[in-house]
């Protein structure tokens, strides 16, 4: 599933609009699509269909003229051709006549400057030939005034003086207090957009020009595309929604597109657990209706409308297969495409003709299931290379900013040794690893793109981390796949929809959760002595930086650190000297499967403020092989205590934490047990006011907590922090009407078939990152953090943490579950 992201972020972004590329069904598989580096979403060209604009054969995987139809994003040098673009009239200059001479009132005298007096009268002042008159005239008759008249005008002057002297004043005041307005104004304005204020101060301004340049418009900025690769129909809408939502509500040139491995073609019964033992099995068939409900789910999430019209065809692919590829009518941008391979059938147990056998080297070609229905009528097999290469090429073809794929290294169960999640879903995300280090090695031409991943199954015995809003929001989207009604808005014999799943759309909690397996902390940002900032994200399968030199101005990056196969999440922390450590894991594919690795490396500033780094060096890992436990290890978290040693912790496949701490000489010691059972996520490392390093992971009910006794000491033991749950509480889905959806009831959990059923588990993993609960018991104390720190060094007790943070202490002995917070007021989602 969710994300969007993120410098990362929105370093990358989401969505493309085109379809997945392949070759002219008469000249075979053609390259990719070459699109121009300034407008990397206009991959279309008009042709002779009217109103139409669809790929054409040297675009993408090139697409026959008549394949389909589909609108591009119209193209701003387009609009700047059609005179859509204009600069915009001059104002005509007015002509300005002569001021108006006043005309004199009877009963009012002018202005004498002499005697400071002001009379009242037109703001105009008359000419001087004017006043002279005027003085000459008042002159002449003062000698005929009687001494009762003299003695009037004396007190008419003094009381215009007065009045005259009060309205300076006034006015002195307006304007100090219209001057202290704009003063704050500006101050204000500054303040809030200060990188903009400093850009234009440091800019000189431009020279007087005689005539106005027309207005160029600004190029727009690329909306982004994202792509998902899964392994079956409803895992995107399970494990990725609500950010699939969230991208197709972006609007028009927002493009997403998911790609579908396998047909999920199940054992071709399209029924509930009531009418199983009366429906025959068709596994074309089946394979049909989830596609079926795929489309009226997307339709649904873009449109409102479930039955709104897709255009469907056949392509080449570069494996040398063919794909099925889905472009909604009403929102072009919108894609689906399904290369139709056979699924394993069975969650754990391996079967050779699968995506496990096939990256195993246990099926040397796996065979597809084509959908009844389908456009793509000749079956066809890809290699483990094969599979590679086609999606490079539909990654090649739509040139994503974001992908999305589930998790490569779920892990295994404790107790029972099985997989956390499906075997489909990790295997599937693993050629999607081979495909994306192909892509960002051979294609050069593209943007930058981001990849995140995201847990499965085991999000049913997570916290929850969607509001009861969005959870229901969610639920009705899997009510449409899921067919509950059975009205055959589709028109298709095989069902519009999956009724495996009608018996309960929730899944095992899934529709209250999503939780992404990696890159969830807030470790990636680190600050120099200079107060500027350095932040990282993983782009193109390298560690990329942006830096920002002060408290305000522009940033400058991305710049990307050499090394390949970094996986997201990075974590950083500045040395006594002033420069920064990035750390992160990186996985290796290897030539053979068994070479699958993924370990821990770091790599250091070579200077304070410098752009560049070190070689990245390996700590390797803690797990022994990628056979015990999928290479399941966390994103580092990392700390330097008192003595600048640096220390590196991760939660290992067996759910405890495992860390490699520095020696005084430079060198690193071995991976060391620390303990803790249940971890989930990534832990956070940080160090007090004393020098102590302090580690924290979160569990599915609360956090675990360590420490160092004194500065250079080794690690405390486990100690329970009495923090509540690091997500919003469990629930169950929101109660709604019966007959708002056609069912009455919804059969538990357990009612799905065998090979449908979630595992069962003790152990879960969970993304999600116990800073948010670090930070709260931070808060409440003006010590920060110092205020979690143990009373004494053998600290190894909740009532030491407690007495360490008074007000702080954990629920009582009494009380088997930790306290929840208070559920939060339901609200209606941004995307709804």
């Amino acid at each position: 599933m969710p994300g969007r992201q993120t410098p990362g972020r929105e370093a990358a972004g989401l969505p493309d609009e085109g379809v997945p590329g392949v070759g002219e069904p008469d000249a075979g598989p053609l390259d990719a699509a070459r699109v121009a580096p300034d407008h990397p979403q206009d991959i279309f060209i008009t042709t002779d269909i009217p109103g139409k604009r669809v790929p054409s054969p040297e675009h993408g995987y090139g697409f026959p003229d008549d394949a389909f139809g589909s609108r591009a994003a119209p193209h701003p040098d387009d609009a700047a051709a059609d005179g859509g673009w204009s600069a915009s009239a001059e104002a005509a200059d007015l002509p300005v006549g002569p001021p108006a001479i006043p005309v004199q009132r009877p009963g009012r005298r002018p202005a004498d400057r002499r005697r400071g007096l002001t009379v009242p009268g037109p703001r105009h002042p008359a000419t001087p030939a004017a006043a002279g008159t005027a003085r000459d005239t008042a002159t002449t008759a003062a000698p005929a005034a009687p001494a009762a008249a003299a003695e009037g005008t004396a007190d008419t002057h003094t009381e215009a003086h007065a009045q005259a002297a009060a309205a300076r004043r006034l006015a002195r005041r307006i304007v100090k207090a219209v001057g202290f307005c704009a003063a704050v104004t500006a101050g204000t304005m500054l303040l809030l957009r200060g990188n903009e204020a400093l850009a234009g101060l440091a800019t000189a301004p431009a020279a007087p020009s005689a005539a106005k340049a027309p207005a160029v418009p600004a190029a727009a900025p690329d909306p982004g595309r994202v792509v998902q690769i899964v392994a079956h129909p409803d895992d995107d809408l399970y494990f990725m929604n609500p950010e699939l939502r969230h991208s197709l509500s972006a609007g028009a040139g927002h493009s997403v597109t998911s790609v579908y491995l396998t047909s999920g073609e199940a054992d071709g019964v399209n029924a509930g657990a009531a009418g199983r033992a009366s429906a025959r099995p068709d596994k074309r068939a089946y394979a049909e209706a989830r596609q079926n409900g795929i489309r009226a789910a997307y339709a649904k999430m873009a449109t409102g409308d479930r039955t709104s019209a897709w255009r469907r065809t056949s392509v080449p692919t570069r494996g040398g297969g063919r794909a099925e590829v889905d472009v909604l009518v009403a929102r072009p941008e919108v894609h689906l495409v399904w290369l139709q391979l056979r699924e394993a059938g069975t969650v754990h147990a391996e079967v050779p003709d699968s995506l496990r056998g096939l990256w195993d080297g246990k099926a040397s070609r796996l065979e597809s299931v084509l959908a009844s229905g389908s456009p793509v009528t000749e079956p066809y097999a890809y290699s483990r290379d094969d599979l590679v290469r086609t999606l490079v090429g539909i990654l090649d073809h739509y040139r994503p900013t974001t992908v999305r794929a589930q998790d490569p290294t779920p892990g295994r169960t404790p107790a029972t040794g099985r997989f956390t999640d499906h075997q489909d879903h990790f295997y599937g995300a693993r050629f999607t690893q081979a495909a994306l280090a192909a892509y960002a090695a051979e294609v050069k031409d593209r943007p930058h793109f981001a990849v995140q991943n995201y847990l499965g199954y085991s999000n049913g015995s997570l916290p929850g981390t969607l509001d009861p809003q969005t959870s229901a929001d969610k639920l009705d989207i899997m009510d449409v796949y899921a067919w509950v009604d059975r009205e055959n808005h589709c028109g298709s014999s095989a069902g519009c929809g999956d009724l495996k799943v009608a018996d309960h759309p929730a899944g095992n909690n899934w529709t209250s959760n999503i939780n992404h397996a990696r890159g969830s902390g807030t470790s990636w940002l680190a600050s120099d002595r200079q107060h500027g900032l350095w932040a990282f994200q993983v782009l193109d399968g390298q560690v990329a930086l942006w830096h920002r030199a002060g408290p305000i101005g522009p940033w400058s990056g991305p710049h990307l650190l050499p090394g390949t196969g970094m996986d997201p999440g990075v974590s950083t922390v500045t040395l006594p000297d002033g420069r920064i450590a990035a750390f992160a894991t990186r996985t290796t594919l290897g030539e053979q499967p068994a070479d699958y690795r993924r370990e821990v490396v770091y790599a250091v500033q070579r200077a304070p403020g410098a752009r560049e780094f070190g070689a990245w060096q390996s700590l390797g890992t803690p797990e022994a092989s990628d056979a015990d436990r999928t290479s399941d290890i966390s994103a580092p978290a990392v700390s330097v205590d008192g003595t600048g040693r640096l220390a590196a912790y991760v939660r290992d496949g067996g759910h405890t934490l495992r860390g490699r701490e520095q020696r005084a000489d430079g060198t690193w010691g071995p991976w060391e047990a620390h303990g803790g059972a249940g971890l989930l996520g990534t832990p956070v490392a940080a160090t007090d006011a004393a020098g102590r390093r302090m580690v924290f992971a979160a569990t599915a009910a609360s956090v675990t907590a360590w420490a160092q006794p004194a500065p250079g000491a080794p690690l405390g033991p486990a100690a329970p922090t009495g923090l509540p749950q690091t997500a919003l509480p469990s629930r169950r889905t929101p109660a709604r009407a019966a007959s708002a959806c056609g069912y009455a009831n919804r059969a538990p959990a357990t009612s799905a078939p065998p090979w449908r059923r979630p595992p069962p588990t003790a152990h879960r993993r969970y993304a999600a990152s116990p800073t948010s609960a670090a930070s709260r018991a931070s808060a409440r104390s003006p010590q920060a953090a110092t205020s979690w720190r143990p009373a004494r060094p053998a600290a190894n007790s909740a009532q030491n943490w407690a007495r360490a943070a008074p007000g702080n202490a954990p629920p009582s002995s009494s009380s088997a579950t930790p306290r929840r917070r208070s559920r939060p007021t339901a609200r209606r989602s941004t995307w709804r």
